[in-house]
């Protein structure tokens, strides 16, 4: 998944923003062995325009910051198996790039925040995975590499089949740390 991040973020012009080695790419378990539910997840590791620091309901929150081999992490990109490997193969594509556009466009940590009311997926999270289905379409158009992608044509027991089993990264989501009050 992370090569396959990477791939994306230096051949789709939408994500080349996006510095790959601040994102740490995991995985969860899904609870219920479903289609339907959290296929995905961007966790922003900043709060608004990257501040380190946010004010709710009067009190001032940090959130924990994280490091992985010495480098910053500015987000966690996270997949829920088996689930994630159920949806069909654009489906998949599509959740890829549904989480990488939520990256913010300065890469300072924050989300992509749309205009209007609903900020994360505009007016329609459909017409916005339409949008994503298109840049995934163009991917593959482009020349991605199929043995970066590739894999996505598999559901979970296939893959387990095919090499053993499925590893990956687990990562804890960083708590929001309370600030004492400043007198």
């Amino acid at each position: 998944m992370r090569c396959l991040c990477v791939d994306i973020t230096q051949r789709v012009p939408e994500f080349q923003h996006i510095r790959m080695e601040h994102v740490a790419v995991t995985f969860a378990q899904a609870r219920l062995r479903v289609n339907h539910g959290l296929q995905a997840k961007l966790t922003p590791l900043r709060f608004q325009d990257g501040s380190l620091v946010t004010t709710r309901r009067g009190s001032e929150w940090a959130i924990q910051r994280c490091f992985l081999g010495g480098v910053e992490l500015l987000y966690i990109l996270t997949f829920y198996l088996p689930r994630f490997q159920e949806q069909t193969y654009i489906e998949k594509l599509i959740t890829v790039m549904h989480e990488l556009y939520h990256i913010g466009p300065r890469f300072d940590g924050d989300i992509r925040r749309l205009p209007g009311h609903y900020h994360v997926h505009s007016h329609s999270q459909k017409e916005f995975d339409k949008q994503m289905e298109v840049l995934a379409r163009n991917y593959l158009r482009n020349g991605a590499p199929d043995h970066l992608h590739g894999f996505l044509q598999f559901n979970f027991d296939q893959l387990v089949e095919r090499h053993g089993r499925v590893v990956g990264m687990k990562a804890p989501i960083p708590k929001l740390l309370p600030l004492p009050k400043r007198a």
